[in-house]
């Protein structure tokens, strides 16, 4: 059988979130090959440059300092990784070096994935070094936050948003993790008392319309009088993590989640279901922990 191109396995997405002060991005891969995408993470999580690498579902995450990191390649521990990130503007440059087969995935592979707007990539393959400069669009975080969607006989809240977090998603909104949070019994519960958190990356300027489309979609198909949706735009919400945990372990006002705007929430639903909705926020691609009561 031919094989077009026998040694290349495209990336099937990759995207950038910028913080707010452009030293900071965090690149999310989601690759075809998941072999490929374990070595990768292993090797390049080793720069220096590279803050935090983690898996998300399918996907891999490198929180990477902006700059240049001029630390040497070696095989075999060291053999691939992050060069240099550049932010201009609204755009990321992310370059890419790698030995032998590395070098192929830090190039063609990704240069081939959804999400690179443009590449530039020397000859790869065999005992070459390769480097690949990739340009990403620079995205915010958007994180909304879901409960309450669903009655006593039936619905589930975590299809609901998974299925409206497909449905809004274009070209200026990707759809980047889901996860389901478990939270305290309380006697208002349906069934497992679980609210659950979406993730996004937005084009700057386009965070209010994705929110108003997703609460739309919300409000045409819950099945309850007490839906509440959270939203935080922005890098990080690790902050709300201590609310997150008394919500979880605990029996939590409806006034104290509110009060959370001034912390820079936004409640654009507000029955009961804020409580578990702000609760979800900080657990946003935590996609293994969220399900645990910590």
């Amino acid at each position: 059988m031919m094989m077009p191109n026998p040694y290349v396995v495209p990336y099937q997405e990759i995207h950038a979130i910028v913080h707010e002060n452009q030293e900071l991005v965090e690149l999310i891969e989601v690759p075809s090959c998941f072999g490929g995408g374990g070595w990768a993470i292993h090797h390049y999580s080793k720069r220096q440059n590279v803050i935090e690498a983690r898996q998300c579902g399918n996907s891999f995450r490198y929180l990477v300092r902006v700059g240049r990191c001029e630390e040497e390649f070696r095989s075999p521990d060291k053999a691939a990784g992050i060069v240099e990130v550049d932010v201009v503007s609204d755009r990321v440059f992310i370059t890419y070096g790698g030995l032998g087969g590395g070098g192929v995935g830090a190039t063609l592979c990704r240069a081939l994935a959804k999400g690179v707007v443009s590449h530039k990539l020397s000859p790869s393959g065999g005992e070459k070094y390769a480097e690949g400069v990739l340009e990403l669009v620079g995205r915010r975080r958007v994180v909304i936050g879901v409960d309450n969607t669903d009655s006593k006989d039936r619905g589930a809240t975590w299809a609901l948003a998974h299925n409206i977090a497909k449905a809004v998603e274009n070209s200026d909104v990707v759809y980047l993790s889901h996860a389901i949070v478990q939270l305290y019994p309380v006697s208002k519960k349906t069934q497992n008392c679980t609210a659950t958190v979406v993730e996004f990356g937005c084009v700057r300027g386009k965070e209010d319309e994705l929110v108003g489309r997703f609460c739309e979609l919300v409000l045409e198909h819950t099945l309850s009088d007490e839906t509440g949706v959270a939203v935080w735009v922005g890098f990080d919400c690790s902050h709300l993590i201590d609310f997150s945990r008394r919500a979880r372990h605990g029996w939590v006002e409806l006034e104290e989640a509110l009060e959370l705007r001034n912390n820079g929430v936004r409640f654009p639903i507000e029955g009961d279901g804020v409580i578990g909705a702000v609760a979800s926020l900080p657990y946003y691609s935590r996609v293994m922990e969220a399900p645990k009561v910590d």
